[in-house]
């Protein structure tokens, strides 16, 4: 790559992360500042300003979800982040998931994607055998969204249910109840191991004082009904009171203090060692637009530690490459596509990012490797589908897709998927998209994620509204193709940017490419605290 290539790129990359940047300064703002201002008003802290005084300061905290909800829900104003902050941090040195409701978002309301975010994070807590602290302050179901959040199955009610089953897996349930608690949600800190509340502030009630008012007559304050005194003396309900939120964020950090150890996968690590190659050329090796060739060994040398990466069956099936690595001192799989245009054992050309009969009997074989090793696999994607033709087909092509597909859905040990360029078709599902349980997933800004590319696509949809057209007796001239294939360009490359996936919960969140190397790595340290592993099997498959 050219001098002159390499800064094109880096001047793209850094312009979308600059972008990436502004939107989350924006989310930052919760309700915006005057709803910031009316929580300071009550001394309460933000949620973000919760996490932060909780969490131990030499510490990373991943947040997962930053864009949930984003440019949703508009005509309701926009719930930023899923009205909700969350992520996995450190506690007394304890990693831990956290979630913390954003008052300052429509008083803490859940949205649909609130649940679905919410949902998210208890996932990560039960696949990881993590301790979830919630940092509860929420006026529960946005009601004019009742349909799509109450009564289903991945709906408001399977939080509670998820209490119950995290309970009985011996997972830590800690809650603070710093501001309301109402209806439903109120069953989240009584199911929850401890619970924590904020005199003057924190609530927890079936109804409130109004609803009291209305269904039976009764009048009385919301704090003589549900607040801390209540819970703490009379009900008891609640297990400790506090006159302000520090000194409850405290008493949170003592009770993590004191958990004892649990067993661990045993996933190896050994002392890590930095990369040789320099992580910041990170951000010009992705072509801008992703529309050329790249060698994606370059990425992975400036993630891994040393810049090792031991090749397996390096000169077989060259669109995929397959090896071992260390991240952070993590003994890693990576499985990853490479962009560049090679030759097969034949002396065929094959194009980059595409997978041939070959790369997917060789990732199935190494897949099968880490499995049997119990060694974490990172997936890195930049895959626009599998091979198409008659060539591939009557060399069985589904046949191999479908081995790679069975070895990607039937792995058990840990997967961390990043999608550094395209995401397109099957290509998304054989190397671990969201529908097959990457313990986390996420994009880097240059991401796309499809059934296939916005130029085919569009111009696929284009001749069918067009044949429609002509059908119906309208005449069609090239100036209206040009408008309808223009159209539906821009409608369907919105639907396929990171933004998009990450608004949708498709992905984890969106990165600098220059922290992939710590998201993986704190990735694996939170798979590594869940023991239990099923063996591995991957039933049956034509050979």
């Amino acid at each position: 790559m050219t001098d002159m290539a390499f800064n094109r790129n880096e001047d793209w990359m850094k312009l979308s992360l600059g972008q990436v940047q502004q939107h989350f300064d924006k989310i930052k703002l919760g309700g915006g500042k005057k709803s910031i201002e009316k929580q300071k008003e009550r001394k309460k802290l933000t949620a973000r300003e919760r996490i932060a005084y909780l969490c131990d300061k030499d510490q990373p905290f991943i947040e997962i979800g930053a864009f949930a909800g984003f440019e949703m829900y508009e005509a309701e104003g926009g719930c930023p982040a899923g009205g909700t902050v969350a992520g996995i941090g450190y506690i007394s040195g304890r990693q831990a998931v956290i979630v913390a409701n954003d008052q300052t978002v429509k008083a803490g309301a859940w949205f649909p994607i609130t649940g679905k975010k919410n949902l998210r994070m208890q996932e990560i807590a039960m696949e990881n055998k993590l301790p979830v602290i919630y940092l509860v302050d929420s006026a529960g179901v946005f009601l004019p969204m009742q349909d799509e959040i109450f009564p289903d199955k991945e709906h408001f009610g399977r939080i509670f249910r998820n209490n119950a089953r995290m309970s009985a897996m011996g997972i830590t349930q800690i809650a603070a109840v710093m501001g309301a608690c109402v209806a439903g949600g109120a069953y989240l800190p009584i199911m929850s191991d401890e619970t924590l509340m904020v005199e003057g502030n924190g609530s927890i009630f079936l109804a409130g004082a109004y609803l009291v008012k209305a269904a039976i007559g009764e009048d009385i304050d919301n704090e003589t009904l549900g607040g801390a005194v209540t819970h703490t003396e009379i009900s008891g309900i609640a297990d400790y009171k506090f006159k302000t939120e520090e000194d409850c964020l405290d008493h949170i950090k003592k009770l993590m203090s004191k958990l004892g150890a649990q067993p661990k996968a045993g996933f190896d690590r050994i002392a890590p060692l930095d990369p040789k190659k320099n992580p910041d050329e990170l951000y010009g090796i992705i072509p801008e637009g992703n529309l050329k060739p790249y060698d994606m060994l370059d990425i992975i040398e400036r993630i891994v530690d040393n810049s090792e990466f031991e090749q397996f069956k390096q000169d077989y099936g060259k669109t995929i490459l397959c090896g071992y690595a260390r991240i952070d001192g993590w003994a890693v799989g990576i499985v990853a596509n490479q962009r560049l245009i090679c030759k097969n054992k034949k002396g065929e050309m094959q194009i980059g990012g595409v997978i041939y009969n070959d790369s997917a009997d060789k990732a199935a074989r190494f897949i099968m490797n880490c499995n049997q090793k119990k060694i974490p696999l990172v997936f890195l994607q930049d895959v626009t589908g599998f091979m198409v033709g008659s060539r591939s087909e009557h060399s069985g092509i589904i046949k191999d897709g479908a081995k790679l597909v069975n070895a990607v859905a039937n792995s058990v040990v840990p997967k961390i998927t990043i999608i550094v360029g395209n995401s397109y078709g099957a290509g998304n599902y054989a190397m671990c998209g969201k529908a097959y349980d990457p313990r986390f997933i996420y994009a880097w800004p240059s991401a796309k994620i499809a059934v296939m590319g916005g130029e085919q696509a569009a111009k696929t949809l284009a001749q069918i509204q067009v044949a429609g057209m002509k059908a119906q007796g309208k005449e069609v001239d090239k100036v209206l193709e040009q408008q309808l294939l223009t159209e539906i360009k821009g409608r369907y490359e919105k639907q396929t940017t990171p933004y998009y996936a990450a608004a949708r919960l498709w992905v984890d969140g969106i990165i600098d490419p220059i922290e992939t190397r710590r998201v993986i790595a704190e990735s694996i340290h939170a798979a590594n605290h869940q023991p239990e592993m099923n063996s591995f099997s991957t039933g049956v498959f034509q050979v």
